[in-house]
Parts: structure tokens; sequence; C-alpha cells
């Protein structure tokens, strides 16, 4: 088929540039955005359009325009790793290292491997503990491993009790 490219079968051929560009951009920003996964803190962070240097390089005198910078961050969004705090306004995004389904696996896969099928864990083990050292959700911000629990809760691979503190709700995994 003329005009189509194969790699990308069902997007015309004069926008796979465009494509591509995109998926570079997503990547390129998580990896600025998260290089240093030593520092979990680093997990989930808001980006402020306005005041994001990721816009701008000094170096070569380029600086993405608002429009593109609306493109970019739409398609960050509809991508999964990006929420808009404010969407009727859209100027602050909460960037999300790993989309809560993707979470939601790496929580299981570690359930799995480590003997937590059908044992009780804590949230802060979850978040914090020992075991976790390394793993996409070490440092997780509470509110996105929820979202993860939940959709695992959901599928009927754990069930949350609550404790008295949030970090001491225990997970059962099935």
């Amino acid at each position: 088929m003329e005009g189509v490219d194969p790699e990308i079968p069902c997007v015309p051929s004069h926008l796979i540039p465009m494509v591509r560009y995109l998926a570079r951009g997503r990547s390129l920003m998580l990896t600025i955005m998260f290089a240093n996964d030593a520092d979990t803190d680093l997990k989930i962070k808001t980006l402020v359009l306005h005041e994001c240097p990721l816009w701008k390089n000094a170096a070569i005198g380029r600086e993405l325009n608002r429009e593109g910078i609306k493109v970019v961050m739409n398609d960050f969004v509809k991508s999964g790793h990006g929420e808009w705090e404010d969407p009727a306004l859209r100027t602050r995004c909460r960037i999300l290292w790993r989309r809560p389904e993707q979470l939601a696996s790496d929580l299981y896969d570690w359930a799995v491997a480590n003997g937590y099928i059908n044992s009780v864990c804590t949230l802060y083990e979850l978040h914090s503990g020992e075991d976790v050292n390394g793993m996409s959700f070490q440092g997780a911000d509470e509110e996105l491993l929820r979202r993860a629990l939940g959709i695992l809760e959901n599928q009927g691979k754990c069930t949350i009790f609550q404790g008295e503190t949030s970090s001491e709700d225990g997970i059962k995994f099935f």
C-alpha cells in the first residue's frame, strides 16, 4: 500500500516522523525525569509546563513553542505516563514512572517470585522493604501503589486489609 510505513501500518507516511518524534519524546522525558533511580522520591513528580527546562536547549538556541509543548504533553498523557492535575487548564501534569497496570503486573510478579502468595505483607514493605530493592515499585507514591493494588484486587489476585495507619495496611496475594 502506497503512503503507508510497514513499521506503523495504520499511520499515513507523512505522519510517521511525528509519531516517532513523540515516542522518542516520551522515552526521553521518562529517562531524564527518573535518571537517578536510587532517589526513589523521583518515581512520580509534577511537571509545571511553563517551568520545564526540557523545552529549551540553550546550547543550540532552540525552544519548543507552546503548541509543540501541548502536542508532546497530550501524547504523554494519552500514553498513560501522565495525568493532568488541572484538566481544564493543562498547566500541571503528574508524571508516572510506571503506569498503574505495569506496576500491578510488577507487584504480582514480585509476590510470586518472593513467596508472598497466600502471605501478607504491608504497604510499607511494598514501598520500602528490603525485599523490594531495585523493583519498579520501590519508593513509588502511595496513591499509585494503591491504584496498582486495586487492579490486582479487581483481578482477584490480592486483597487489602486496613491497618491502623495507611502504611500498615496489609496485602494478601492469591
